[in-house]
């Protein structure tokens, strides 16, 4: 069983930048693809990000490409998502997946972390 606990989470102005954390234990990391998912209060949970086992490949939605930056540390059993430009659309719950692939539906999800972007 993987438990995942995300971090980095706040209250933050339009234009400014969060950087979010997600640490795994109880598993093998390294053999996940890690995600990072949104959900903004009456919508639908959306993807943000994703990036492949070795980090080497990653992969953004949409509405965060350009702004968004994720990454993982094996060796340390954490992803990130770099936030920068923040907009208040931004503004919504985080949650980390771990998937045992790249199009398959997460086995995992954190608790989330709540990030609110003000105008």
């Amino acid at each position: 069983q993987v438990q995942l606990v995300e971090s980095g989470g706040g209250l933050v102005q339009a234009g400014g930048s969060l950087k979010l954390s997600c640490a795994a234990s109880g598993g093998t990391f390294s053999k996940f693809v890690m995600g990072w998912f949104r959900q903004a209060p009456g919508k639908e949970r959306e993807f943000a990000a994703a990036i492949s086992w070795s980090g080497e490949n990653t992969y953004y939605g949409d509405a965060v490409k350009g702004r968004f930056t994720i990454s993982r540390d094996n060796a340390k059993n954490t992803v990130y998502l770099q936030m920068d430009s923040l907009k208040p659309e931004d503004t919504a719950v985080y949650y980390c997946a771990a998937a045992g692939g790249l199009y398959t539906v997460p086995d995992y999800w954190g608790q989330g972390t709540q990030v609110t972007v003000s105008s």
